[in-house]
């Protein structure tokens, strides 16, 4: 089942759609990438089989509606990492303490930009992140600051994408926490081809599985 959920984040109003199968063993917010938003169809491919293995997603908007169409003209917020960072948090500060989603093992996946956001939000939750997996990320937008992440990370890239490949070894090098880089053979940035976002999706929920305890432990 999916609800819609609000959050409202320094006068900021965010919407989000959370889907929470029976017996969800965790949960994955998505940080989608720039110029993209919840209904990003490349992140929902991604969803969908998670919630299959029994993960809860919740895809919601870094943006408001506002926001949005300024930054489709102006590219104003897309690489605004602080103010993306912030509200990422804010949003799984939310959920860490919603009836319904409380004590959920809680795993982030970034794509583009979000990635970098995913990272920093790890860095400054390291209590409530249990993994991070990025799609055709920029995790090297997150800086000297990726030393900090503790939970172990997963960075997806499309082959044929070899500048972001190039970005996230450069990234990879400055992570402490357990982590992959992993190439899908033949794909492009967008991971178009096809049965590339299923491999992304396959791999990214044996990750979140593999790197999640079901519970977090400290959730009483």
């Amino acid at each position: 089942m999916t609800e819609s959920l609000r959050f409202q984040v320094d006068g900021a109003l965010l919407e989000g759609d959370l889907t929470l199968p029976d017996g969800a063993q965790g949960l994955v917010v998505f940080a989608h990438g720039s110029g993209s938003s919840r209904h990003s169809t490349r992140n929902k491919a991604v969803a969908r089989p998670l919630q299959d293995r029994g993960l809860a997603t919740l895809l919601f908007d870094l943006l408001h509606a506002e926001e949005e169409r300024e930054d489709a003209r102006t590219g104003r917020f897309r690489f605004d990492i602080a103010l993306l960072t912030g509200r990422l948090i804010h949003v799984i500060d939310q959920v860490s303490t919603c009836d319904r989603t409380r004590g959920l093992s809680l795993g982030l996946f970034g794509a583009s930009t979000g990635a970098a956001v995913a990272l920093l939000a790890a860095a400054r939750r390291p209590d409530l992140v249990s993994a991070v997996v990025s799609r055709g990320g920029r995790p090297d937008l997150a800086g000297e600051e990726a030393r900090q992440v503790r939970a172990p990370t997963l960075l997806i890239v499309g082959g044929r994408d070899e500048h972001v490949l190039e970005l996230n070894q450069e990234a990879a090098r400055r992570l402490v926490a357990p982590h992959e880089v992993r190439v899908v053979p033949g794909a492009t940035h967008l991971f178009e081809e096809a049965g590339a976002l299923d491999q992304v999706a396959d791999w990214a929920g044996e990750w979140f599985i593999g790197h999640g305890s079901g519970t977090r432990a400290a959730a009483g």
